[in-house]
């Protein structure tokens, strides 16, 4: 008797916990919505003599969520600006003619993002310059991303007590052979015979590069490190060899006077002097800093053409089906792909990829569906951070591809993993298992046995053939010879660089330039708007998500938390994700 009123006891307890906490997370996100909405309120007027203030301290995805909690950490209650790439590049365009802007602020230390994005930023930073406002750029310390997007500013301060972290690029890979022999665990692979670069199956067997994958990071490493050299370079007036130098002999680590003695920053400056400065800058007593956020809401870029230029995002890894936001469906994908096609207003299509890939069936199918938008309209491809593998594939048939110089593209190649974990369920947990069946293969597909040589054989057919069908595409797509094609994939991850060189892209430029051109190829150059899909999810559905804590709530959790050994955590739990036939580039390659 004794033991139920424990149980009960516990029972009800936990339910009114659950309540309380219910209830009080009902409260806080009311009450933040109240004061979200107050802060619109005020932000939409830009007071005179104002700077438009960037904080990048995040990971930039290439478009503003709509979700009002997308900022929130729900463990401090704190809401932080996470800006979108379009809304950034929209506000330093509003803001060269905007009257009440005076300049822009870079408040910058580490920025969590991948080179390509930042690269984009800083364009649009350079371009902004021509209207003659000023850019200044402040750290506590600056990291190397952070650093290369700084030097688009005039004046570039750190703090006296600071450091500017120049020291090179390198790429960090986690390997699983020992783990997985710990736990009795036989990752089955099947790889094509023309897959030597494909390293993303390598860390389930060795635990360190192969010479083939340490070729093409050596290669890409170097091709991205020039681009930020040069870049660098131009901007401070410090050639690349003393660039290198001082990288190599980490000379301005935790040493700021350095930094200014090597002309890599114009000042030492503690925050209140930083402020003083941008009091002079703008002729003004007091500082109206407007937050990328706050800004965006003071405008609009609505306009009455009736011609459209459709942007479709295709950001994340690529998964079969239906899904949430944060990664590309192909069922979801298609339905927008198709509805952009059937809508007599759209007159071209810019496809934004972002993705390292995913499901070889789920990219074959979104590449489908932007064949057939092909044939009645223009599709163009504008490539950020990643397009690899499945987002290569979705990306190879487009009518024109623009890529970034520091994109990571190619990566043409197929694997497939099988995890055998009868050691694990039987010696290490004590499970057991038996089968009835009608057929010699009727089990296929069950991880509690190993693969049988004839169940590995077919797979290998599987492999083969997707491989044959991606190279044929690419192939087709990019008016290449098949045989070639194998030559310059095999798995390799090259730069926008040297895919320029190869024929896997047509130019580089951004997104702004994929948008002009489509316009151009449509024929509405000079009267066209912009409207961005899918469609984002309205409110009470991202509230209701919010609530139900799905697995975005999780995943924006430990990314705040773990802050750049995200990739770590991503990695591990990608182990359970990547199985099946798999079209996409190594999901736990790191580049810092």
């Amino acid at each position: 008797m004794k033991f139920y009123k424990v149980v009960i006891a516990a029972f009800i307890g936990t339910l009114i916990a659950l309540l309380i906490n219910f209830f009080v997370k009902i409260g806080v996100i009311s009450s933040f919505i109240k004061n979200a909405s107050k802060d619109t309120e005020v932000a939409t007027t830009v007071k005179p003599n104002s700077v438009l203030y960037m904080k990048l301290d995040y990971e930039i995805a290439d478009r503003t969520s709509e979700n009002k909690f997308a900022g929130i950490d729900f463990n401090t209650m704190e809401s932080k600006d996470v800006t979108g790439l379009n809304q950034i590049l929209n506000n330093i365009e509003f803001a060269k003619t905007d009257a009440n802007i005076k300049g822009i602020y870079l408040e910058l230390s580490t920025i969590p993002t991948s080179t390509a994005t930042l690269q984009e930023i800083r364009n649009k930073l350079i371009e902004f310059k021509e209207s003659g406002k000023f850019i200044v750029a402040y750290g506590e310390n600056y990291s190397q991303s952070a650093y290369y997007l700084a030097t688009a500013a005039d004046k570039i301060y750190v703090n006296p007590e600071g450091m500017v972290d120049l020291h090179g690029m390198a790429s960090q890979v986690m390997f699983y052979k020992h783990l997985l022999e710990k736990l009795d665990v036989e990752m089955q692979i099947v790889r094509g015979p023309n897959n030597r670069f494909k390293s993303a199956v390598e860390p389930y067997f060795l635990d360190k590069m192969s010479d083939a994958n340490r070729e093409q990071m050596d290669k890409l490493l170097g091709s991205v490190w020039g681009e930020i050299l040069a870049s660098i370079s131009q901007s401070r007036n410090i050639s690349v060899e003393q660039l290198n130098q001082i990288a190599d002999q980490m000379e301005t680590f935790s040493d700021a006077q350095k930094a200014m003695e090597y002309n890599l920053v114009d000042g030492l400056m503690y925050k209140d002097e930083m402020l003083a400065e941008l009091k002079d800058l703008t002729g003004s007593n007091k500082i109206n800093a407007v937050p990328n956020a706050k800004y965006a809401d003071s405008y609009t870029l609505e306009n009455g053409s009736k011609n459209e230029i459709a942007i479709i995002y295709a950001e994340g890894q690529i998964f079969d089906g239906k899904g949430q936001e944060g990664n590309i469906y192909s069922e979801d994908l298609s339905k927008t792909i198709r509805k952009a096609r059937e809508d007599e207003n759209v007159k071209a299509i810019v496809l934004r990829v972002n993705s390292p890939g995913g499901s070889a069936v789920a990219s074959a199918i979104i590449g489908h569906e932007l064949d057939l938008a092909k044939e009645v309209k223009p599709v163009i491809v504008s490539m950020g951070n990643y397009a690899a593998s499945g987002g290569y594939w979705i990306s190879a048939n487009g009518d024109y591809i623009f890529a970034d110089p520091t994109t990571l593209t190619g990566s043409i190649g197929v694997f497939g993993t099988f995890p055998n974990l009868k050691g694990l369920l039987n010696d290490k947990i004590g499970l057991t298992f038996d089968v009835a069946k009608t057929n010699e293969n009727a089990d296929f597909g069950n991880f509690t046995e190993p693969l049988t040589e004839f169940q590995y054989a077919k797979l290998q057919q599987m492999v083969v053939k997707t491989y044959d069908e991606f190279t044929g595409r690419v192939a087709e797509g990019r008016g290449l010879r098949q045989s070639y094609v194998d030559s310059i994939g095999q798995g390799r991850v090259w730069s926008g660089i040297d895919a320029i060189e190869i024929g896997l892209v047509d130019q580089l430029g951004d997104m702004e330039d994929a948008i002009a051109f489509a316009a151009e190829r449509a024929g509405i150059s000079n009267d066209f708007k912009v409207v961005e899909m899918p469609k984002q999810k309205d409110f009470m559905t991202r509230f209701m998500e919010q609530i139900g804590g799905g697995n975005n709530d999780l995943d924006a959790a430990m990314r705040q938390k773990l802050g750049t050994y995200y990739h770590y955590y991503e990695g591990i739990e990608n182990l359970s994700n990547n199985t099946g036939i798999q079209a996409r580039m190594p999901f736990d390659m790191v580049i810092q």
